[in-house]
């Protein structure tokens, strides 16, 4: 087991099954293992293979947020894998609210196979692990999004193989923290480029140099992207945090922390993008279409990263 974002996560999986809370959950060499898998399930899929692993078990999948990728991404996968998804939405489960988490993880573990939980607080998927006889997946929290970054490192390694240099530009969000961690879990040089008041938690870059790569921080963009393969953001503002939506427009702009086409002359760097994109925010509109884009491969890549996550959690 990798290093968890939470004692009671690492406490919940010692003799239970195996989740993915956060992606430091994993070791090297098991990212390295879901990482292969991902890549011969693609090649099936491109290739009209069946890959009917998972058939006759069930993912429940519970959101509080709304979603495109996590939702059409999971279901498809399962549906792909022989499996089948059952969709829980807010109205439907009312995860902490109608019924404790503890309650709603006992009982889905009664029913389901594996559950992927996408939620606004991550200490409810910590929740859920704690008490769940199956295997628990984090499909986002405020603090981690480990299935954006499987899907991110796939799409990086397909393009420049084990070795390359990334640059994180933006907020240091969610997907950052996940990221960065989990670049260095894969052994890849990282430079981020963030706000003074918006940066990425230090226990956070604790943990990448625990792995050995302890990225390289700055607020020059400029400097974060000189040496990069590869360039990467996100939205400036997440969701739910609307009521600072002026304030870190201004920080940003000013700071010149857009993905533009003046930022990234004289790089040959790719660029990456979560999705969803505020275009002429955080990213700008011709460089999301340029030949530098890896966004819609990385959105691909979601559905094969899972469908290996799912595979190998079942397996353990």
């Amino acid at each position: 087991m990798g290093v968890s974002t939470d004692e009671s996560a690492d406490e919940a999986t010692s003799d239970g099954p195996r989740h993915l809370l956060d992606i430091d959950d994993l070791s090297p060499d098991e990212l390295t293992e879901i990482l292969d898998r991902a890549t011969a399930l693609k090649a099936a899929q491109a290739s009209g293979t069946p890959h009917r692993y998972l058939a006759g078990q069930t993912l429940a999948m519970v959101f509080e947020k709304p979603s495109t990728r996590t939702r059409v991404s999971f279901e498809t996968g399962m549906t792909q894998l022989g499996g089948h998804a059952v969709f829980l939405g807010p109205d439907d489960i009312g995860l902490g609210g109608r019924e404790p988490g503890k309650d709603i993880s006992r009982t889905l573990s009664c029913y389901v196979d594996v559950v992927m939980a996408r939620t606004f607080d991550h200490a409810e998927v910590v929740e859920l692990a704690e008490y769940a006889t199956v295997p628990i997946v984090n499909g986002l929290t405020d603090a981690a999004h480990p299935c954006q970054t499987l899907a991110d490192l796939l799409t990086i390694r397909e393009r420049f193989g084990d070795d390359a240099s990334v640059a994180w530009v933006g907020d240091g969000n969610n997907v950052a923290q996940s990221f960065v961690v989990g670049a260095a879990l894969a052994g890849l040089d990282v430079s981020v480029a963030t706000p003074a008041e918006y940066g990425i938690d230090d226990a956070v870059l604790d943990r990448a140099a625990d792995l050995g790569a302890r990225p390289t921080v700055t607020d020059d963009p400029a400097a974060a992207v000189a040496d990069a393969d590869v360039c990467y953001t996100d939205v400036w503002v997440s969701m739910g945090q609307e009521d600072q939506r002026e304030a870190k427009l201004e920080t940003f702009t000013e700071g010149g922390f857009q993905l533009d086409e003046d930022l990234l002359a004289g790089t040959d760097a790719a660029v990456m993008h979560c999705l969803p994109a505020h275009r002429g925010e955080e990213i700008t509109d011709a460089v999301i279409e340029s030949e530098r884009s890896l966004v819609w491969d990385q959105a691909e890549n979601r559905l094969h990263a899972q469908k290996a996550l799912l595979t190998w959690l079942l397996d353990q």
